[in-house]
């Protein structure tokens, strides 16, 4: 079965998070949180100030928002603050999207 995807361009750039601000996305009954760990506006720092960072990247069901959404619905993972390390985080929503992918249509299918 072929499945839509999420592409890299569907999310901003490394910069966007320097300004510690998340990244809200959905994709067919998954959403998601991006954001860098830590969440600190280092966006006018130099690049050596800018200290060690992640990416943290959240899923869960649709159709509620992260802030009302139990910690048990959620899955969390993490990936270095670089450009491969974002080309991997959504290469991992994908994934989870494939592999739970009934998860997310029964979560469509509510509502």
């Amino acid at each position: 079965m072929e499945y839509a995807k999420i592409e890299n361009k569907d999310s901003y750039g490394l910069t966007w998070y320097e300004h510690a601000q998340p990244y809200l996305g959905s994709h067919r009954g998954m959403r998601f949180r991006i954001a860098r760990d830590p969440m600190d506006d280092v966006s006018l720092k130099a690049e050596k100030d800018k200290g060690e960072a992640n990416f943290v990247v959240i899923i869960w069901p649709e159709p509620y928002s992260f802030e009302s959404t139990s910690d048990e619905e959620k899955e969390t993972a993490e990936f270095p603050f670089t450009v491969e390390g974002k080309e991997a985080m959504i290469e991992w929503l994908n994934e989870q999207y494939v592999k739970q992918y009934d998860r997310w249509e029964a979560a469509r299918a509510k509502h």
